[in-house]
């Protein structure tokens, strides 16, 4: 292990001005490689930021560093990556390893004990540089299914010294790919009030003729003034049948480039933007995504290259021009899109808008409140991307804030007061958004100061006040009270709370605290007898589960253990 050390001092200065260093990163498992998630694909409110692995539909497949180095980063959660591996190599880079199993032992002893130190499941832990040493091809990890995984997977990434994710397969990480790339709709829309489509002043979808060989032309169109297009293009590869991304789009007018998105390194403080990439309202309303090939106002991302005209191009009457699109995945596969436009200057009628009272200009520039009796949203400067006008009414304690149609940079603040309510009930109370069709309830995170709640949210909708006045449920999964549980590896109990959501646990025996891993997906608590820190015949356990609002239960039980 000195030799790792060592190497791994010698030479991280030689490798930090190589980039994209080729045959230096090994595939981090040992099958054929196969996505169900490429670099920079579009996912809710983000690019997702590796890829994600195929592992033949199970858990526990062995996870390999992918270069000699250290780990630098443990981070165990419910929610999110659930357990995450970061390992530093010699060249500048850092691996990170998601939604995995466990750990290899020595890794797993490590961030076991800093959770009975913590007592918390959910723990981040920063190794310095010689604490844990990892060698080229070592098994650092087995792949899983926790945190916000959908199914058996290894997210994989990797990042550059500035934290950025850049697409693994940069570093030759290959992935059998001769398909080219689909497009299953094309969009135009007009920039401003004095640019029309096909006699139409909005969104306008344009209709996609196939070729034989995987092109696309599009039915000829009218137009006049600055135009911008959309695509929903979609990548596949040969081991998968399933959508992933693309890898670049670009666009040209009568033959002169005017924009390139190029999916291959972002930061994670712009990934948030992709709704303002995106039509974030077709997403809502459609469940389909147009990639916007022109650029809005205020949108940052890094990924945009080679725009001119903020990609808009300008079309005058009387006059015949051709727009070209391409696409690409990373193999170079490409298709290409050949929309032909006839200049017509053709404005249609359009009655003049009535604003309704309900109506009120959120500006992006300033902070706007909008209040009405007890309830009130406020929109601090940055929030909109735009001045956008907003429906905003009240009805009892219910908020009704436009629709989830427009995207927003930064969290508004929700806020009520509660002071009619009597003093036994403010305790229950928290601030819900109504979703779905039956309009159910979902706890946002609510902060109670004196007779004010607060909620942050960047989700438009209705809003309202909910009470919950009933504890959480614990029901054991393998056990009954007064067992014997000598041949049992694992100890499993049933957590739920129809309201509010688990807010936290506690599990103890004989009064110590142990380690119970919570899978929010399956509602359950797991105990590994393997930790070995139970060592009574006779054992009292104690769990304590208490939801967002503060009710509690407790459920207790008597196990034993040769």
């Amino acid at each position: 292990m000195k030799k790792i050390l060592l190497f791994f001092l010698l030479t991280s200065s030689l490798y930090s001005q190589s980039e994209y260093p080729q045959d230096y990163f090994r595939n981090p498992l040992d099958i054929t490689l196969v996505l169900s998630g490429t670099f920079a694909e579009l996912r809710s409110n983000h690019f997702h930021s590796g890829l994600d692995i195929k592992t033949q539909r199970k858990t526990g497949l062995k996870v390999y560093t992918a270069a000699m180095g250290y780990v630098s980063r443990i981070k165990v959660s419910h929610y999110g990556y659930g357990k995450a591996l970061y390992i530093t190599h010699p060249n500048g880079y850092t691996t990170v390893y998601g939604h995995l199993k466990k750990f290899s032992p020595k890794i797993e002893a490590y961030i076991k004990n800093c959770q009975y130190e913590k007592e918390s499941y959910e723990v981040e832990m920063f190794p310095n540089k010689t604490e844990l040493l990892v060698d080229t091809d070592e098994v650092v990890a087995f792949s899983g299914n926790t945190g916000g995984s959908g199914g058996p997977h290894l997210h994989f990434e990797i990042r550059d010294n500035a934290e950025r994710p850049i697409n693994p397969m940069l570093f030759g990480i290959d992935i059998k790919d001769s398909k080219k790339p689909y497009i299953s709709a094309v969009y135009a829309y007009p920039k401003d009030e004095n640019s029309f489509i096909n006699g139409k002043n909005k969104r306008t979808p344009l209709r996609l003729i196939p070729k034989d060989n995987g092109d696309y032309n599009v039915e000829k169109i009218s137009a006049y003034g600055n135009i911008g297009f959309g695509v929903v293009s979609y990548d596949k590869q040969d081991l998968a049948p399933n959508n992933n991304g693309v890898s670049n789009i670009s666009s040209y007018f009568n033959g002169n480039q005017v924009f390139e998105m190029d999916f291959k390194r972002f930061s994670f403080s712009e990934t948030k933007h992709l709704n303002r990439f995106i039509d974030f309202e077709l997403w809502k309303t459609k469940k389909t995504r147009s990639q916007k090939l022109f650029v809005e106002e205020n949108n940052p991302l890094s990924m945009f290259k080679n725009v001119v005209d903020q990609g808009y191009v300008k079309i005058e009457d009387s006059t015949s021009s051709i727009y070209k699109a391409e696409i690409k995945d990373f193999k170079g596969n490409t298709t290409k899109l050949i929309i032909p436009i006839k200049g017509q200057l053709k404005k249609p009628e359009t009655p003049q808008e009535v604003l309704s009272p309900e109506r009120h200009l959120v500006k992006q520039k300033e902070t706007t409140v909008l209040k009405d009796h007890l309830a009130g949203v406020t929109f601090y400067p940055n929030t909109v991307y735009e001045d956008v006008l907003m429906d905003f009414r009240v009805s009892s304690d219910t908020i009704h804030l436009h629709e989830d149609i427009i995207p927003l940079q930064k969290n508004f603040v929700v806020n009520y007061d509660i002071s009619q309510y009597k003093d036994v009930d403010k305790s229950k109370l928290f601030i819900a958004r109504l979703y779905g069709y039956y309009k159910k309830p979902s706890y946002v995170s609510t902060r109670r100061k004196g007779d004010t709640l607060t909620a942050r949210s960047k989700t438009l909708g209705i809003y309202t006040l909910a009470s919950d006045t009933v504890a959480p449920t614990i029901k054991p999964i393998n056990f009954t009270n007064k067992k014997w549980l000598s041949k049992y590896r694992y100890l499993k109990v049933k957590i739920t709370d129809d309201l509010s959501g688990i807010s936290k646990y506690r599990a103890t025996v004989n009064g110590k605290w142990i380690l119970m891993e919570y899978d929010y997906k399956t509602n359950t608590l797991t105990h590994d007898f393997n930790d070995n820190v139970i060592t009574d015949t006779k054992n009292n356990l104690k769990i304590i589960v208490t939801d967002n609002v503060g009710n509690s239960s407790t459920f207790e039980a008597t196990f034993y253990r040769k």
